[in-house]
């Protein structure tokens, strides 16, 4: 008779008993409300935030583009996460805030859905792409920006229950 020990638990789920990678399977888990909220941002030159505000950049307008950017980036995270599974997103909303002090954009990414797994990684693609497209559609001027602070902010719903980070804005 072979003896067996039970594997210990590994927290991290994308890996099985024998440490192989694989996708979670969330067939178990009912559908809920889920959603998250992503932030991050770019800074920059004084005169590069004056061209993204005054809509007079080269290629028009930085912020309407790049929103639809992480529209997009949201609606592709199963394809870039390769663990990622597809999700049927319900809402996903970009918004900009200018600190002129400060010569950022904060980037507030938000995404939604009902189903069996949570929207975290589509809420933080979202906020990525955003900046990074930002970061090109500027870098003709501003070589220098820097984008930081990438990071979830709040998620809801599943059995893990509501998630606010430390100093992070209610949904």
């Amino acid at each position: 008779m072979t003896e067996t020990s039970a594997a210990p638990h590994n927290p991290l789920t994308h890996f099985d008993a024998q440490g192989q990678a694989h996708m979670v399977d969330v067939s178990a888990k009912a559908n809920t409300h889920r959603v998250a909220v992503a932030v991050g941002h770019i800074g920059m030159e004084p005169a590069t935030l004056a061209l993204i505000q005054s809509g007079s950049a080269k290629k028009g307008d930085v912020l309407g583009i790049a929103r639809i950017a992480g529209i997009q980036g949201a609606k592709k995270t199963s394809d870039l996460i390769p663990l990622c599974h597809p999700i049927a997103l319900t809402r996903v909303a970009v918004e900009f805030e200018v600190n002129a002090p400060s010569n950022t954009v904060l980037c507030r990414a938000t995404a939604e859905c009902t189903g069996q797994t949570g929207v975290e990684m589509e809420a933080l693609t979202a906020c990525s792409v955003a900046l990074l497209t930002l970061y090109d559609m500027c870098k003709a001027v501003d070589r220098g920006m820097t984008i930081s602070g990438v990071r979830l902010m709040e998620k809801r719903g599943g059995k893990s229950g509501h998630f606010v980070a430390a100093g992070g804005a209610g949904l």
